[in-house]
């Protein structure tokens, strides 16, 4: 009996730097094994607190959108795809803002990294990528950590409220300016 206890007094302890770190590699695996962020947030929330869970979350969040952004400057093709599914989303030539990135990263039907796609867009280097990254997954990592158990008890009624909410929000905080291109306003000619 006292084996096992000294296990377990010893498994805590080492445990105790690993389970954090397990929780970040999680984070980061997430895509391949096509987990929602917001349910990894909440279970962030459940197992190390608030002020914890939203800070392993926000470390693990955003490694995940920095290994993206080299992946998908690796591979053209599944960029355009994204690119394409952008497009059919938001319009051709809309323009987000940071609020409408924020609200979209709280939304839990908006993908992850199709949000990654409109911050790549929206800025010229990594540098800057990455600074819109930290800023627009700080809500989405204290928002599921803290209201992670409140949301889930919701009822319907008031979910679809909230996500009525968020949607008239993200109209209401967007670019006000269109920007098209001359080949998008005149045909090229085809004869030529």
């Amino acid at each position: 009996m006292e084996n096992i206890l000294v296990w377990v007094q010893d498994s805590l302890q080492t445990t105790s730097y690993a389970a954090p770190m397990l929780f970040i590699i999680f984070h980061i695996i997430r895509p391949f094994l096509f987990v929602p962020v917001a349910f990894i947030c909440i279970t962030g929330g459940l197992i190390f607190g608030l002020t914890f869970g939203a800070i392993y979350s926000l470390i693990g969040v955003t490694l995940s959108s920095l290994i993206f952004y080299f992946f998908i400057k690796l591979m053209p093709k599944l960029f355009a795809r994204f690119h394409r599914l952008r497009e059919k989303m938001f319009g051709k030539h809309s323009r987000l803002s940071l609020p409408q990135v924020m609200l979209l990263r709280i939304t839990p039907f908006i993908h992850f990294h199709l949000v990654s796609i409109c911050i790549i867009e929206m800025t010229r280097n990594f540098k800057d990528y990455a600074k819109l990254s930290v800023l627009s997954n700080v809500p989405l990592a204290v928002f599921y950590t803290s209201f992670g158990q409140w949301f889930q008890s919701l009822r319907w009624e008031y979910i679809l409220i909230l996500l009525g909410f968020i949607l008239i929000m993200f109209y209401l905080l967007r670019k006000k300016e269109i920007v098209m291109k001359w080949e998008d306003f005149f045909e090229p000619d085809l004869q030529k």
